[in-house]
């Protein structure tokens, strides 16, 4: 049999919750993604706290909530420990996004589902790898591969590809083909024929419009409203989407000159606008090739103030304005509150760039036709004073002094404990607390004696006198001095960034001075919290921005993958089922849509087996570079080894003769061009190749699965046995590999 794989969802199938998918190949468990919504709502984790003890590791795909937002509170509650993986950016920038989840509901209520300290430590044990780098598991995961690759949907957004034996497990959610502004699309070449695809059925039943057309219906929206002298607020995530609306902004108001400000406002937007900065071989080659020839940082904005605080909005001058703000869903963070405080005005624009959460504000708004009216609870933080803060401070002196107490019976029964459990009276160095004695002492003159109270010490019967104990602290020196291990003063990394946590937008800092302000006051404090209805009077608009294939292209992706098994979570039950009957008709006929924690075996149909080349055998044979690779023929025989493994042996006779087999593949265009400059003339024409005069080439065949699928092509070249027919017979051999 193949490689075991087994996958389970834990959330979102069959519904737009978060992501969390339990993987396990050959008896290694992956977690894959561990997601949480903007509600925080601990009953969406019941399926992972059974199984995060299980976890052997954790991949993570984008540095968003609905990735990764629940991983601080599974290793803080639910006994998560495995080692993490992402890329540098889902690392640093869902770092960014939980601090500014946690900030954004601290503020508005008593949030105690984890902490700063929690988010910290969560992400401490990250491995952090490049695009397209194979890193190889030990241990229990040995023999598994695991590769991260661009998905296309934010910076570092992640297709994982997980390799055992040969066979590929390709988890790929939320990607893009498109190229958009500040990031690349999906490689799709590089994911061809495996032998489990796990994907999502999210926009199965969504269609775009083309991007040119959509940016500037996008920037007209906003520009109509400004004009009208109205405000526009485009409720954004923390540090995913509105990187590509940053770049759309930016370059707009530049080529057009205008001089409306834009704000870009959460509680890490300096420090998430300096990490960004850094990620520039993350992000579109044509930003790569701008930056090689200008040395100009495309963020490093010029139109975009950066705010960490609403009151820093509250003193702007007056007049029409954009504002970026955090949170997306409108739950909680700054665009709920501007969202209650522009609502009423005519004049105003509220744009929405994704689908917003399920039961959020921000997607009872999307409704067609929306809401004339909403409830909504305004909550602020305010210092207590007066009678309030007395009760406060008695209470907490109340809770140190009980705590102080506890803290010392705790010492108390551990003295004790450690002391009646090693008691040796024929040792002069051991005290028993559980014995006292008046032991005569002579006074100046030898005559006298006084009483003295000695706790705990009985002296041997052989003494002469009473000795207290002493312990010698033995070293080990050598020549140059006293023995010392290097690893005690080696700075760890996570140490390194957990003491940069200092205030300040540089690259050096998490935190942004104001986000650190709100982390330093102390000072005690209560919720105050008001419920009102607020009149929806604004304009209220709804764009796709949200960087994902559409239904069209999500078809056209998954029949070029071709993939033998086909999971599919994440999206409504009618997307799903659609989806699943497409993909049965036109991808593969094996598609599965479990339920939460149905586990479904998906293990590859194909047989595998491991064998060892013996020395003999690989000592003849000749290896010919093809590309990145090396390859050989090699004609053997199989046996076993002393350990009962088949191993490969040279054949006891002469080989019998074998079909040369050309190994390479030609594309047509690269070959024309060759040809020109051989100074053959060559052009295109009815489907083939026209060499010269006689001879012309074309492809015959399957070509359905392209970049090495099962399907075979054939080229034939046919002209009359002439000078040109030989010549350029040999050089279309020389774009193969003879073997």
């Amino acid at each position: 049999m193949g490689t075991s794989v087994q996958v389970t969802p834990l959330c979102g199938v069959y519904n737009e919750n978060p992501l969390s998918y339990l993987v396990s190949i050959d008896g290694f468990n992956f977690l894959i993604d561990c997601g949480w919504n903007d509600h925080f709502d601990p009953s969406l984790l019941q399926s992972l706290s059974r199984v995060a003890s299980t976890v052997d590791a954790v991949l993570l795909s984008h540095p968003d909530t609905l990735h990764l937002g629940a991983l601080p509170y599974a290793m803080k509650q639910l006994g998560l420990s495995a080692p993490v993986f992402s890329t540098e950016p889902v690392y640093r920038l869902g770092l960014l996004t939980m601090y500014d989840q946690f900030l954004s509901r601290k503020q508005v209520s008593d949030f105690d589902l984890f902490t700063l300290d929690d988010i910290d430590s969560a992400f401490q044990n990250f491995t952090r790898l490049t695009y397209a780098q194979n890193h190889h598991l030990s241990g229990k995961g040995e023999g598994i591969v695991i590769s991260p690759h661009v998905s296309g949907h934010l910076l570092g957004g992640t297709v994982w590809k997980i390799t055992k034996d040969g066979e590929d497990v390709i988890y790929a959610v939320d990607f893009n083909h498109r190229k958009e502004k500040h990031l690349n699309g999906i490689n799709q070449s590089a994911f061809v024929r495996p032998a489990v695809l796990i994907t999502d059925a999210y926009n199965a039943l969504n269609n775009q419009p083309y991007r040119r057309q959509k940016d500037k219906e996008f920037t007209d929206a906003i520009k109509k409203t400004l004009r009208s002298d109205g405000n526009v607020l485009l409720p954004v995530d923390t540090a995913g989407r509105v990187m590509e609306l940053v770049q759309i902004l930016e370059s707009s108001w530049t080529e057009e000159n205008l001089n409306y400000p834009i704000f870009f406002l959460t509680y890490v937007a300096s420090s998430t606008i300096d990490y960004v900065k850094s990620f520039l071989e993350w992000m579109s080659d044509a930003i790569a090739k701008s930056f090689e020839k200008t040395r100009e940082n495309v963020f490093n904005l010029k139109r975009i103030r950066l705010l960490v605080n609403k009151s820093e909005l509250d003193d702007a001058p007056d007049g029409p304005k954009v504002v970026l703000a955090s949170m997306a869903s409108l739950e909680a963070g700054f665009s709920h509150d501007i969202f209650v405080e522009w609502a009423n005005d005519p004049k105003n624009l509220v744009l929405f760039t994704e689908r917003a959460q399920f039961g959020s504000l921000a997607r009872m708004l999307q409704a067609d036709p929306p809401p004339k009216a909403v409830k909504v609870t305004i909550s602020k933080r305010v210092p207590l004073v007066g009678e309030e803060l007395i009760a406060y401070e008695e209470e907490q002196n109340r809770i140190r002094r009980e705590e102080a107490l506890r803290a010392s019976l705790v010492k108390e029964e551990e003295s004790k404990a450690s002391h009646g459990a090693d008691v040796n009276t024929s040792d002069p160095m051991i005290i028993d607390a559980s014995n006292t004695h008046s032991l005569p002492d002579a006074g100046p003159q030898g005559s006298g004696y006084r009483d003295i109270f000695i706790d705990g010490f009985t002296p041997p019967s052989t003494s002469v006198a009473p000795m207290f104990p002493f312990y010698e602290n033995s070293t080990e020196w050598d020549d140059f001095g006293e023995v010392i291990n290097p690893d005690d003063y080696v700075i760890k990394d996570e140490d390194m960034d957990h003491g940069a946590m200092h205030v300040g937008g540089d690259m050096d800092g998490k935190l942004d001075e104001g986000s650190a302000s709100l982390i330093l006051d102390t000072r005690p404090s209560k919720v105050v919290s008001t419920e009102l209805t607020v009149q929806v009077k604004c304009s209220l608009i709804y764009m796709d921005f949200e960087g994902r294939s559409d239904a069209r292209s999500i078809k056209s992706i998954l029949s070029h993958m071709a993939p033998l098994k086909l999971v599919l979570v994440h999206g409504t039950a009618e997307a799903t089922e659609h989806l699943k009957q497409h993909c049965l008709k036109h991808v593969c006929p094996h598609v599965y849509a479990p339920q939460i924690e149905e586990t479904i075996d998906v293990t590859s149909d194909l047989c595998a087996y491991k064998v060892q080349l013996s020395e003999k055998l690989m000592s003849n044979v000749l290896f010919k570079k093809v590309g990145d690779y090396e390859i050989a023929w090699v004609d053997s025989e199989a046996g076993k080894t002393e350990n009962d493994m088949l191993s490969l042996q040279p054949l006891s006779n002469p080989p019998p003769p074998h079909e040369s087999v050309l190994v390479g593949d030609l594309k047509m265009a690269n070959f024309k061009q060759f040809l020109s400059d051989k100074g053959v003339q060559a052009e295109f024409a009815g489907g083939v190749l026209r060499c010269g005069e006689y001879v012309t080439l074309r492809k015959v065949g399957d070509a359905s699965h392209k970049g090495g699928g099962s399907g075979t092509q054939q080229i034939v070249i046919e002209g009359p046995l002439c000078e040109d027919y030989y010549k350029i017979r040999e050089y279309l051999y020389s774009q193969f590999y003879l073997l």
